[in-house]
């Protein structure tokens, strides 16, 4: 089985209220960056980290190997690790438990609520399932199997072994795990449903909404199944065959269905981060596989529910928001 290898430990000391954040400098065949700091500038052109990184490498808070401090004029060397110093702002704490679905000696399993990260990224760090989950069971060595966004709720598998963190990864990178999700979105009598969505979808950097490519050849695909309907509300059985990033929700707005909650799909709303009002209507609902530490034959289905298709009005709240 191919392992992958494993990055050097952080030369950084842990201090509190900073984030020693790690980064690996892709090849450069062509020669394009001759120093580290026209490389990052590229990098992170157009995002909210641009004068982030730009005020780290002037105060002396990106390094090297050994701890050296990088300057923006120190040459560009691919393949490197470098580490930088970022300043943790205050988080809104997500007011959700987690709820373990399965443990034993290799595997976890979840429930994730909505509106919490798998796993540390941008400004989500201790409120993640990963974090919150290595200190409320002890588990300092826990690891992601895969991972499932911040919106959405349901099943999340971690290896608690470092040493079984590779055979649970490769279930997921080999597609030989079978997920399938339940959604709450609009029903159209007009469209003819079991269908297979497949299109070409590209998530561009600093960019929140990922875009279907018309024409261009796909990438992703969907099983898409109505299982039942209520008034003009419908509850749908979603199969992905493919992992590409927010690929249910971009297959249902494609197909005039948009999953209820959803702040990017068809239109970018960009809530607050602390505002837990109407959730995303999309849940991780099952997922089966072989176990490849144990042979086990697994089937985890998740607890959770769909509040808007038992209370609609609810879910929605006065005036159409969902009440404190």
């Amino acid at each position: 089985m191919r392992r992958r290898a494993q990055a050097p430990p952080s030369p950084l000391p842990q201090v509190a209220g900073i984030d020693p954040v790690r980064l690996r400098l892709p090849a450069d065949p062509d020669g394009h960056w001759p120093d580290l700091g026209g490389y990052l500038a590229e990098r992170y052109a157009g995002t909210r980290g641009a004068d982030s990184i730009a005020h780290l490498l002037r105060a002396g808070r990106v390094f090297g190997p050994g701890g050296r401090v990088l300057s923006p004029q120190d040459p560009y060397e691919p393949g490197a690790y470098l580490w930088f110093q970022r300043d943790l702002q205050p988080e809104p704490v997500v007011p959700f438990p987690i709820r373990v679905v399965h443990r034993d000696a290799h595997l976890l399993v979840v429930d994730k609520p909505h509106f919490l990260a798998t796993t540390p990224r941008g400004s989500h760090i201790t409120q993640t399932a990963l974090a919150r989950l290595r200190t409320e069971l002890d588990l300092p060595e826990l690891s992601p199997a895969h991972r499932l966004d911040r919106l959405t709720a349901g099943l999340v598998m971690f290896s608690i072994r470092p040493e079984d963190r590779g055979a649970y990864q490769l279930l997921f990178q080999e597609r030989r795990v079978v997920k399938q999700y339940e959604a709450l979105a609009g029903h159209d009598p007009a469209l003819t449903l079991p269908r297979t969505v497949r299109s070409h979808i590209e998530k561009t950097r600093g960019i929140m909404a990922a875009a279907e490519i018309p024409g261009a050849e796909p990438n992703a695909e969907t099983l898409v199944e109505l299982l039942a309907t209520k008034g003009e509300l419908g509850r749908y059985r979603l199969t992905p065959h493919t992992g590409r990033t927010h690929q249910l929700r971009v297959h249902m707005n494609g197909l005039g269905l948009p999953i209820l909650g959803d702040p990017l799909y068809p239109e970018v709303t960009d809530p607050a981060p602390d505002d837990y009002r109407r959730p995303l209507q999309l849940l991780a609902r099952t997922v089966s596989f072989t176990d490849p530490v144990t042979g086990t034959p697994r089937r985890f289905e998740s607890g959770l529910s769909l509040r808007a298709w038992q209370d609609l009005a609810g879910w929605r709240g006065p005036e159409g928001h969902e009440s404190d």
